[in-house]
């Protein structure tokens, strides 16, 4: 239970992505501050909202991580405003999955935040999965090399980024028992996250769609 499963396909992935664009729309014009480094421990709500380049009025929800589990962002500031919302809006949503594992709830409202469609979906079924074999998370968790391709009518981005998790664990609920894992090619993934403005808010991007690929050669390098 160390790692997360691979989602969809490549192909299907592009197609759905396609679907979505003419439903994506808005802009933020507010600047995020830098997100590069660390992003664990237990930070404030203000905190993630300052990052992806939130507003005075928008309530952001708690994701916060146990003191036990660091997430490295390891992510550039784009200079455009928008792609810097959606980059740290998708670090925002590994944050809020993170944080419904550790809350043990499948409809923890975090994800659900920053999420919708097939991405949203994702979450639920990832965090089932944790709390159905009663495990949580721990140890570190990094992410790295982001890059960002402008979508459709350019209000949409997709946004892609590796993974390391050669030092993210499972550990049992019950007994604290982690289950450490060896680094091999599994430790690596890319992900790809389909961004968009959320329909309530231009100033939260949401993930629509994702995928995940496993075993990443061109991650580990």
């Amino acid at each position: 239970m160390a790692r997360r499963a691979v989602t969809m396909t490549t192909a299907a992935f592009t197609a759905t992505a396609a679907l979505l664009l003419t439903a994506c729309g808005g802009s933020d014009e507010s600047s995020p501050e830098d997100i590069k480094g660390a992003g664990g421990g237990s930070p404030s709500a203000s905190a993630s909202a300052s990052a992806s380049g939130d507003t005075a009025d928008v309530k952001r929800p708690d994701v916060s991580v146990p003191g036990d589990l660091k997430l490295v962002f390891d992510f550039e500031k784009p200079s455009d405003t928008d792609e810097a919302a959606a980059l740290g809006d998708a670090a925002n949503f590994i944050r809020a999955l993170d944080h419904g594992i550790a809350q043990q709830d499948p409809n923890d409202p975090a994800y659900q935040f920053y999420s919708t469609g097939g991405a949203q979906k994702y979450a639920k079924s990832q965090i089932e999965a944790w709390v159905k074999d009663g495990w949580t998370v721990t140890g570190e968790d990094r992410y790295f090399n982001a890059d960002l391709e402008s979508v459709g009518q350019g209000d949409s981005t997709l946004v892609t980024f590796c993974r390391n998790q050669a030092k993210f664990y499972s550990k049992k609920i019950k007994t604290g028992k982690i289950n450490y894992t060896d680094e091999n090619l599994d430790s690596y993934q890319k992900f790809s996250l389909l961004m968009s403005p959320s329909e309530s808010s231009a100033a939260v991007w949401q993930a629509r769609q994702i995928e995940v690929q496993g075993r990443v050669e061109e991650c580990k390098g």
